[in-house]
């Protein structure tokens, strides 16, 4: 069990209560205000239509948030206290509603997408998340991959040990080098302990665009976990530690560019957040492998083999939808000469894999994800593409998971993976 949760029942509230009063910045005690319960979040919560279970509206899972508010911050809170308006939370509501911040929560931001008065509920989750954390209510096996993360430097146990015996390995098996450690490079590549421990193809694949491409790039044993499951389970410390590796050690080589892996919630914590973990302008760009590969394929360095097939590709949403880079892989798509066959919704308005925001780290919430993940089943089975891509592990391992469960007789491939094969020479 946690130190958190060892503490005596108003302890751990109180230290909820307060991580909630510190991130009610001006603009999430707008948005607090601002809902007019429509249900627009509802119809597009993957989540609340596989189920219909009203507990999984999106706005609901922020009533905890919603009461620290109204009692602590909101215009009128001191008159609401005064005439008992606003009950005080109690440890078994924060314990009620760890399902639904956690297990039940991707963060994929679809319901921010259709909000009529453009709440952020995605980003109001990840900041419930804090006081969940500090009161010691993370789900186990999400804070075991997140305290792992930390101390081991991997949340699967891809340790700087056991990257370099991949490398080794890889390296004699593909007769390609994957460059570990230099002094000097253009490029910073990171990679997910996913893509690491299962998924070992995608680092040989990285290894043949770059060389194809003839660009500078290494690897480094001191920042190369590009997953940050710190701020997945809440921990702003944590996700700020995992954060700087990569910093410190994109500062170290000197690199001008740091590539982010197939990840999506990696582009998030370190594209969009990561200057506010280090606390200064980052002084490198950061650019997702997707990216990265349709400026090389602008540049004209990517001369590729045309795919004559038809291919689906599921956007991952932290990427897509909260990153903007929903063009980029099809940039690279275009390069590939591929038919391509969109879903039904796809690109910013793509459903969730429902493995996201580390629900696929929590067993308990197997049921609900396999359930959420028929959505996207029945989307790519309409299309009659012969293949599928995405640019995210995650989601392809969440993909992996969903069609075992079904014996759904498809299979993901990754777009690094699917460049690297149709390189010319």
């Amino acid at each position: 069990m946690s130190l958190e949760s060892d503490r005596p029942a108003p302890e751990r509230v109180a230290a909820a209560m307060s991580a909630f009063v510190r991130d009610f910045t001006r603009e999430a005690a707008v948005h607090m205000d601002a809902c007019i319960r429509c249900g627009h979040c509802a119809q597009a919560c993957h989540f609340y239509t596989s189920t219909l279970d009203p507990r999984y509206t999106p706005i609901y899972k922020l009533e905890p948030f919603l009461h620290a508010y109204r009692r602590t911050t909101a215009p009128w809170a001191p008159l609401a206290r005064l005439l008992g308006a606003e009950k005080k939370v109690t440890l078994g509501e924060l314990e009620s509603w760890q399902e639904l911040i956690y297990d039940a929560c991707t963060m994929c931001g679809r319901c921010t997408l259709v909000c009529p008065m453009g709440i952020d509920i995605a980003a109001l989750v990840s900041r419930a998340r804090h006081g969940m954390f500090a009161a010691g209510l993370v789900p186990e096996d999400l804070r075991a991959a997140a305290e792992r993360a930390e101390n081991e430097m991997s949340p699967l146990g891809a340790t700087p040990k056991v990257l370099k015996e991949r490398i080794d390995w890889l390296e004699s098996e593909h007769d390609i080098k994957i460059p570990l450690d230099l002094p000097q490079a253009d490029v910073l590549m990171t990679f997910s302990s996913v893509e690491i421990m299962k998924y070992p193809d995608s680092l040989v694949a990285v290894a043949k665009v770059f060389k194809h491409a003839g660009e500078s790039w290494t690897v480094s044993t001191k920042g190369y976990e590009a997953t940050n499951f710190g701020m997945l389970s809440g921990n702003r410390d944590w996700q700020h530690d995992l954060s700087e590796r990569i910093i410190d050690a994109a500062i170290a080589c000197k690199a001008k560019t740091v590539v982010l892996p197939e990840c999506g919630h990696a582009y998030g914590a370190l594209r969009w957040e990561g200057a506010n973990m280090h606390g200064a302008p980052l002084p490198f760009e950061v650019l997702h492998i997707s990216e990265y590969l349709a400026s090389l394929a602008r540049k004209g360095k990517l001369r590729l083999k045309p795919l004559a097939k038809s291919l689906t590709f599921h956007d991952p949403c932290q990427v897509s939808r909260r990153g903007g880079a929903s063009q980029a892989p099809r940039e690279v798509l275009a390069a590939l000469g591929v038919d391509l066959r969109e879903m039904g919704d796809h690109a910013d308005a793509a459903w969730c894999c429902g493995g996201g925001g580390g629900v696929v780290a929590i067993k308990r919430a197997d049921e609900l994800r396999h359930g959420a993940f028929r959505i996207k089943m029945e989307e790519i089975d309409a299309t009659g593409a012969e293949l599928l891509a995405s640019s995210c592990a995650n989601c392809r391992l969440s993909f992996d998971d969903g069609a075992a469960h079904y014996k759904w007789n498809k299979s993901m491939q990754g777009l690094t993976e699917l460049v690297a094969e149709r390189l010319e020479g």
